[in-house]
């Protein structure tokens, strides 16, 4: 199986697939329409792809992704039923690792409004089935498994992860911090933020 592609964008179609060049062989990858850093790219433009392989009988279909954690989040969709790959892929569209595993620990629904081919149903069915098995957006940088922030979002952890994302951090990997120090009762801005930041290197 292949499992990460480097190369050159040889050519891209409007339905999210791009041929990239790897040493004079063109393989056809499917990405996330509105995945940054790969929405943007253009024919000539390097890329560096994390790839799942999806094998039938009648075909073998390459998706491929800016992060590993996309790629995980997108297979950890494909484990919810009635979710293939191409509407596991329009979801990844809108939202990566870490804004799905945010959306699932807070029971969010509204977060997957619009995208093409997700109802009610298909919604539900997400935030059920995959509650348990939020693994998929562990921060690679701390190896802090991502978890809801204990007692839900309030004014305080809100204000810590969007200091910590000031400061130059990923959202994911701020309320992975906060997330794990939320449980010691801080209960102020500072007092929280000082907890978060020595849980981060």
């Amino acid at each position: 199986m292949i499992g990460r592609l480097k190369g050159t964008i040889e050519h891209r179609e409007a339905d999210g697939s791009i041929i990239v060049d790897v040493g004079g062989v063109g393989y056809e990858v499917f990405v996330p329409l509105g995945s940054i850093g790969l929405a943007t790219a253009e024919p000539g433009q390097s890329v560096a792809l994390y790839i799942h392989t999806h094998v039938r009988e009648d075909a073998m279909t390459l998706f491929g992704f800016a992060t590993a954690h996309d790629r995980a989040a997108f297979r950890t969709l494909l484990k919810v039923s009635s979710i293939g790959p191409k509407l596991a892929l329009a979801i990844m569209g809108v939202l990566n690792a870490g804004e799905l595993h945010d959306a699932i620990a807070r029971q969010d629904k509204a977060a997957f409004k619009g995208i093409t081919g997700v109802g009610r149903k298909t919604v539900e069915r997400i935030l059920v089935d995959l509650q348990d098995k939020l693994d998929f957006a562990a921060d690679a940088k701390t190896g802090v498994r991502l978890r809801a922030i204990a007692g839900g979002s309030n004014s305080v952890t809100d204000a810590v992860v969007g200091a910590l994302v000031q400061m130059g951090y990923k959202r994911a990997e701020a309320e992975a911090a906060v997330g794990n120090v939320a449980a010691r009762d801080e209960d102020n801005v500072e007092g929280l933020l000082r907890a978060a930041l020595s849980a981060l290197p």
